[in-house]
């Protein structure tokens, strides 16, 4: 399908915007995936070409991160190829199953995130003790996290930067980098599938991508600039307004 110049324009600012509050907080796809679909995308095609400008944004965030020597290609190499393998079979599997239970679970968990950071102010300010081993970490919470990217989606970033907080120990600038680079992964799997099915618009994606590539670049260098003042409330906030959204389709259906 064909788009004007205005409505293409007006997908790259917001792909720009979601990039750079992607690569901070997560959430990013609050903005696209509606611009998508009010720009008069089937729904199909809105979330493929989603995906397609979103695993953009986390790679450049991922490698920008990766060059300003925020973590090691060695701490992420075994549990970026389990979320890559989680988010396939997610993806698989929302093709032959009904999100209705994920609809009420997600907020809930949101909620949980959100109340995490507000409720503990201490949490990732510096490395702590892991409560999980690093083995047990990578083979169950990160291919979970994956898998719910490619069966829903919402919320990933917040969930890999809440377990590598919590879970890990990580400092909260680590946690972030290493987020970026889970849901890279995560985004690469469920993309792939998508492609293979036909099913993304990529003359809408290649003009969101560019707006990626700028947002996501600009979000990398503001997390070492902003650090923890700047992660943590744009963490609760995206939460927040994913939570509202959920709440505004159930009053509305």
């Amino acid at each position: 399908m064909e788009l004007e110049l205005a409505t293409l324009l007006m997908l790259g600012g917001l792909a720009l915007l979601a990039g750079f509050i992607d690569t901070l907080a997560g959430g990013g796809g609050l903005l696209t995936l509606p611009g998508l679909l009010l720009a008069g995308l089937p729904p199909v095609q809105a979330l493929a070409t989603n995906k397609l400008q979103g695993t953009f944004g986390s790679g450049m965030a991922t490698f920008t991160l990766l060059r300003l020597r925020r973590f090691s290609p060695a701490a992420v190499r075994r549990p970026f190829l389990w979320a890559l393998a989680g988010s396939a079979v997610g993806t698989v599997v929302v093709q032959v199953v009904h999100t209705d239970a994920l609809q009420v679970l997600v907020p809930v968990v949101l909620g949980l995130i959100a109340l995490y950071f507000l409720l503990m102010p201490g949490a990732g300010r510096v490395e702590r003790a892991p409560r999980l081993g690093g083995a047990l970490y990578d083979r169950t919470v990160v291919p979970v996290i994956g898998f719910y990217d490619g069966f829903f989606g919402p919320g990933t970033g917040s969930f890999f930067s809440l377990a590598e907080v919590a879970l890990r120990g990580r400092e909260l600038i680590t946690a972030t980098a290493h987020a970026k680079a889970f849901n890279f992964a995560s985004n690469i799997a469920s993309l792939t599938l998508f492609v293979i099915g036909g099913k993304v618009l990529w003359a809408v994606g290649a003009t969101m991508i560019l707006g990626q590539l700028l947002g996501a670049w600009l979000g990398a260098h503001a997390v070492l600039r902003g650090g923890h003042r700047l992660i943590r409330p744009l963490i609760v906030l995206m939460c927040l307004a994913m939570i509202a959204r959920y709440l505004h389709g159930v009053i509305n259906p």
